[in-house]
């Protein structure tokens, strides 16, 4: 840690970038306002009307002000280093970005395992929902989903905080700590640090897995109990949630592909699209499904449209009717 002041990092990925780098910053400049927009427009929303104060909105609004955090956290310095001539990043900055990216992940994760278990709580106890959901287990399940990404991997972070560095070079668009450890000093136990992240691993994701599996396993069963309208009306209201593990499924994906093969051969465009795209997408993607994709949601967002005559009447009815 004695060097970390003085030491920086080269991000040679943005290299590739350098002849187009402003256009890119105009296009992640625009990307993040779009970001701040839609979910800042959600929370207002579901804050300042009672009637939207249920347990999913208030797990919707959670997940947006994760989108802000991990947003907010990255996409400024990504910007920052793009425009700098030596595209360089300070080491200390470097550690505080891959503690921000990595619980930014986490916490995303969490938040959907509890919004799967509240669809559980909603589809197979309706009737008990509200106090099963109650204003305790609420608080209770936001504090869990809060501070156990903050916790699990601040437990395993202090490891890579305790290296000193000797390498420069970090060959992604932002920091990530298996790069980071990669740039440890020789005399640095690394392979100890990527065995309890081994260890660990199971305690990042079997919890959120194993919330969502039974979630959804009880669903399907209460569904084939029901009439078929009834299913239809359940599963509409799984569907956001759904898409939304997706693309949490899609980003996870990418990362592991860019991690563990060489993307030498993959061209410049793509490789952009394959690092940003956990940071770009959910955030844009999750305001709009659950706010379009939710109905009580929908028709208070399209009674602003037509307070401010955005959309035309008859198109904004057709849409609630939807």
């Amino acid at each position: 840690m004695d060097n970390m002041t003085a030491l920086t990092f080269t991000m040679t990925a943005y290299t590739a970038m350098e002849n187009y780098k402003h256009g890119l910053f105009a296009v992640f400049l625009l990307i993040y306002f779009i970001i701040l927009i839609l979910n800042s427009l959600l929370i207002t929303l579901i804050h300042q009307n009672k009637e939207l104060h249920q347990p999913m909105n208030m797990f919707t609004c959670m997940l947006s002000i994760n989108e802000l955090y991990g947003s907010t956290a990255l996409l400024p310095a990504i910007m920052a280093v793009l425009m700098s001539e030596t595209h360089e990043i300070i080491v200390k900055w470097c550690m505080a970005q891959v503690y921000f990216l990595h619980t930014y992940a986490t916490a995303e994760f969490c938040i959907l395992a509890v919004m799967g278990y509240d669809r559980y709580a909603a589809i197979c106890f309706p009737l008990h929902y509200h106090s099963i959901m109650s204003n305790s287990k609420i608080s209770k399940l936001v504090a869990l989903a809060s501070l156990y990404p903050l916790i699990v991997f601040g437990c395993f972070y202090s490891l890579t905080l305790q290296l000193s560095f000797c390498g420069k070079v970090m060959p992604k668009l932002y920091c990530v700590n298996m790069e980071l450890v990669k740039n440890a000093c020789s005399n640095s136990n690394t392979s100890y640090i990527s065995s309890v992240g081994l260890v660990l691993l199971p305690a990042f994701i079997m919890p959120q897995v194993l919330m969502i599996v039974f979630s959804y396993v009880q669903i399907s069963r209460e569904c084939r109990k029901l009439a078929r309208e009834s299913q239809i009306n359940a599963l509409k209201t799984c569907i956001p949630h759904l898409l939304s593990l997706l693309n949490y499924t899609i980003g996870c994906l990418f990362e592991i592909i860019q991690s563990r093969f060489k993307m030498s051969h993959v061209s410049v465009e793509a490789r952009i699209f394959l690092s940003l795209y956990f940071i770009f997408i959910p955030p844009i993607a999750n305001p709009v499904l659950y706010g379009l994709g939710t109905q009580i949601v929908r028709v208070h967002i399209l009674k602003l449209f037509i307070r401010y005559k955005i959309m035309s009447t008859n198109l904004i009815k057709a849409m609630i009717v939807a």
